[in-house]
């Protein structure tokens, strides 16, 4: 790889932003493709296809063989309240690959005995959130249904425009969340991403179900087409 591109590589990547380098099998040459480049690009449906399922691969394009290296930040999960959920929830994003931070001002809940390995901060949004350096390669999931703790840190989320935003209530509970925000001047376009009820539509009731519907619900969004995944069916959690 030439030192220029992989300077704008390494760039990328301390930026936390994706990027693929496409390679020519034949002639050896390489290209770098940044993630905000990519709807422009002449191979954007692979270059998406990859980047979505975080896979390098070959492709073939008009007769040339061509590799596609994939170039993503660690996905990160960070969730607000230290509840039942979050306990089942925190496991499973672990053995996906993610990083994991449970936030929660009540230290009652946020004991490393109820979350063992797993990083705690025992403060209230405002002090947790900016040290975690969220961003749009974070899941963010609000789930204590105390508006004192989840609507600042869902602020938070939209305006660092996390890839996945959840937040536990049922439609009821969510209207009024909606409204709260509104007042605050989060704009509809924003509000319209926070996927509530949480979760895929599978019936669940137990903590652990729930868990599974939120995890369920976060991969497709990363892993699907946008509007594929948009379509998903909703229930209250």
């Amino acid at each position: 790889m030439k030192a220029e591109t992989l300077a704008q590589l390494n760039a990328e990547r301390a930026a936390r932003r994706p990027a693929l380098v496409v390679t020519d099998m034949a002639s050896g040459e390489q290209r770098l493709v940044k993630a905000k480049d990519i709807a422009a690009d002449e191979l954007s449906g692979e270059l998406d296809r990859h980047l979505r399922m975080g896979k390098s691969g070959m492709v073939e394009v008009n007769g040339r063989k061509l590799f596609i290296t994939v170039h993503a930040p660690t996905a990160k999960l960070v969730m607000i309240g230290a509840v039942h959920i979050s306990q089942a929830l925190a496991p499973m994003a672990r053995a996906l690959d993610y990083d994991v931070t449970v936030v929660d001002p009540r230290t009652a809940f946020a004991s490393p005995e109820r979350f063992p390995d797993i990083p705690l901060i025992a403060e209230w949004p405002d002090v947790a959130l900016p040290q975690l350096n969220v961003d749009p390669y974070t899941a963010f999931v609000a789930l204590t249904h105390d508006p004192k703790i989840d609507d600042p840190a869902l602020t938070h989320a939209l305006e660092r425009k996390c890839f996945y935003i959840g937040a536990l209530g049922s439609r009821k509970t969510h209207a009024k969340r909606i409204e709260r925000l509104k007042q605050q001047g989060v704009s509809e376009p924003a509000l319209a991403r926070i996927h509530a009820p949480i979760g895929l539509a599978i019936g669940a009731v137990s903590p652990a179900e729930i868990a599974v519907a939120i995890m369920a619900e976060i991969t497709a969004t990363l892993r699907m087409p946008k509007d594929a995944a948009a379509a998903k069916v909703k229930e209250p959690a």
